[in-house]
């Protein structure tokens, strides 16, 4: 490189020194910084000949400042892309326009496992259960509000518990009372038969189902001796001086005339009615 001649901008005798030439015009190393170096364009200082240049569509870095926008990672030896004129390493070029995760406000980027629910975005391990705080991961869950919960604590915390069992409804039950029960457990005080859905009645805070209420709770009718149960074509009753009829059992004894709202005369356990009691 070296020639006789003067360099272009301080005619300093370039003999034997080191020079550049620059649009053909030789320069000295120290004019060449000063007025014709590319300006580094993260530092923006100039890039003197001794130091390595890198430079990407129309733009110069020192190797040093060559480096990701986000992280500050050196990519002088490393793949890179740019992002609104931006140099940045892969890994965080997918990160800036990747969804947010509700819980923590990080990046999730592609290809990382995520949860989707309600439009918002989570990673695995933040979507967690409001209440013990563990992943969900793929356990069942529901929400309250803007909050989830796994099915524990939310059964825990919300569902309604079974006046029985006292453990918690998920699904279905009964309402007795306004007392809630799990199904299997609203039974016959009798025989424990299922009562949802069945014909029962109640007894001293018992319920019993028809049979049982039949055969173990309910009088028996004087006249016809059948139980008197208060379903179907006995749901009127006549009780007279520790007795009891059917409504339609309550005839006189002889006429068989129907007494019900009628004055009657009483024999023992037999009725009559005023004209064939006088008799």
């Amino acid at each position: 490189m070296a020639e006789s001649s003067h360099c272009f901008y301080c005619r300093e005798d370039l003999g034997g020194k080191r020079f550049v030439r620059n649009e053909g015009k030789p320069v000295c190393v120290r004019c060449h910084t000063k007025f014709c170096a590319n300006t580094c364009a993260e530092c923006h200082r100039p890039i003197p000949v001794e130091s390595k240049e890198l430079s990407h569509k129309g733009k110069y870095w020192h190797e040093a400042c060559f480096r990701c926008a986000k992280c500050f990672k050196s990519l002088a030896k490393e793949p890179f892309s740019t992002k609104d004129d931006r140099i940045m390493c892969g890994k965080c070029c997918s990160t800036v326009d990747a969804p947010r995760c509700h819980g923590c406000y990080k990046a999730i980027p592609a290809g990382t496992e995520s949860v989707e629910y309600k439009g918002n975005s989570w990673h695995d391990e933040c979507f967690t259960c409001f209440s013990c705080k563990r992943p969900i991961g793929s356990l069942s869950f529901l929400s309250k509000g803007t909050d989830v919960y796994c099915s524990p604590c939310y059964d825990k915390k919300f569902a309604k518990h079974c006046v029985c069992c006292k453990k918690a409804i998920t699904t279905g039950g009964v309402n007795y009372q306004d007392q809630p029960w799990h199904s299997h457990c609203f039974v016959c005080s009798s025989c424990s038969k299922p009562l949802a859905g069945q014909s029962f009645t109640s007894h001293e805070d018992q319920v019993f189902c028809v049979d049982c209420y039949k055969t173990s709770v309910a009088k028996k009718c004087c006249a016809c001796q059948n139980p008197i149960t208060g379903f179907g074509k006995g749901v009127n009753v006549v009780n007279y001086e520790g007795s009891s009829w059917h409504e339609y059992c309550f005839n006189c004894k002889r006429c068989s005339l129907s007494l019900s709202n009628k004055r009657f005369v009483a024999n023992g356990k037999d009725i009559f009615c005023s004209d064939c009691g006088n008799k």
